[in-house]
């Protein structure tokens, strides 16, 4: 048995997927503030499948499931995305403390391994390229991103020393910038919010010049990579997840519209939040698990894209609980007639 706390959002809706297909029973929570109940349509008639609305900072998260055996917790219950930080900065913060309290007290119950999704967040403004686990991060505590990059840093350190003080299985991974079907279409990320303005025909904007650079991983890679970890990986242990492609914010916006065959103007705007000028992380330790990116970021764009083609209003399918898509070729791809 697996549950997956923030089971709606876009990587836990796609992480029961892939567990679904292993042949796991897989209970999903989610409190549904950033989550959405539609990511879940094609699950709910799944046999092995359950959906809980609660919200992992309540008390009563525990008691819910104290009497149904659980072997492992896929922890991603969190709001995720850098506009979300001043919208939901409180909710983070708990979430990160008395939700991932609660998680490991579950876990202690049933004996669980417990895998926490932290984020690239957790460095700061780095001032080491790339970013290895070992390295500590510049982060201001009380800076305007600390609620969410100081909540992971929390959760992180209750994890790590709550599961070597009860001699529970518990492990982080470190997400870099991850992309792929199930995005909501009004998540505020960079490339949905760049697919959004394709969809409307409005131009793309750009925080700042542009030129910071940022990797991107898609998600089916991630979800591979988190299932590894939680197999093979050392307790008490940190994995980064990401690419090893750096890009910069224009040339992401500009392959947009190649793959788009679309023509939107770029407008550029000062950035509302203090921004983070590079990010890159140290592959190693993961890779010595056996794991590799396999989707390039051309490829998986081009997926994305036809993905949202299919989930407009003018064409509704159903969507399987799990396929695992065919490589794309790079050309234009019309995201609507």
């Amino acid at each position: 048995m697996a549950l997956v706390t923030g089971g709606a959002g876009f990587v836990g809706s796609n992480l029961c997927r892939f567990l679904l297909a292993d042949g796991y029973r897989v209970m999903a929570v989610d409190n549904l503030i950033t989550g959405r109940r539609k990511n879940l349509t094609a699950l709910r008639s799944h046999a092995q499948f359950e959906f809980h609305q609660i919200d992992i900072v309540d008390p009563s998260f525990v008691s819910v499931f104290q009497r149904t055996p659980i072997d492992v917790i896929f922890h991603l219950a969190c709001p995720t995305g850098v506009p979300n930080i001043q919208r939901y900065g409180e909710e983070m913060l708990l979430t990160n403390s008395h939700g991932t309290k609660h998680v490991i007290d579950l876990a202690r119950q049933h004996c669980a391994a417990v895998i926490l999704t932290s984020s690239c967040e957790i460095y700061g403004q780095p001032e080491v390229f790339p970013q290895h686990e070992r390295y500590t991060g510049n982060v201001d505590p009380i800076g305007p991103r600390s609620a969410y990059e100081e909540g992971k840093r929390f959760a992180e350190s209750m994890l790590i020393t709550l599961g070597n003080k009860y001699g529970l299985d518990t492990k982080v991974v470190r997400i870099f910038n991850a992309y792929g079907p199930y995005m909501s279409p009004v998540d505020q990320r960079v490339i949905p919010r760049f697919l959004r303005s394709v969809v409307t025909g409005t131009e793309l904007t750009i925080y700042g010049d542009g030129t910071q650079e940022r990797t991107f991983l898609y998600v089916d890679d991630l979800v591979r990579g988190l299932l590894l970890v939680q197999q093979q990986g050392r307790p008490y242990e940190v994995y980064n997840l990401g690419s090893d492609r750096s890009i910069t914010i224009k040339e992401l916006a500009d392959l947009v519209l190649t793959l788009t065959g679309r023509h939107n103007p770029i407008v550029h705007q000062p950035h509302f939040i203090q921004d983070h000028n590079r990010r890159l992380p140290s592959l190693g330790k993961v890779q010595a698990l056996g794991w590799q990116p396999e989707v390039a970021l051309e490829d998986g764009l081009a997926r994305m894209i036809r993905a949202w083609r299919i989930a407009s209003p003018a064409r509704a399918v159903r969507t399987p609980i799990f396929v695992k898509p065919k490589p794309a070729a790079v050309k234009p791809v019309p995201l609507l007639d």
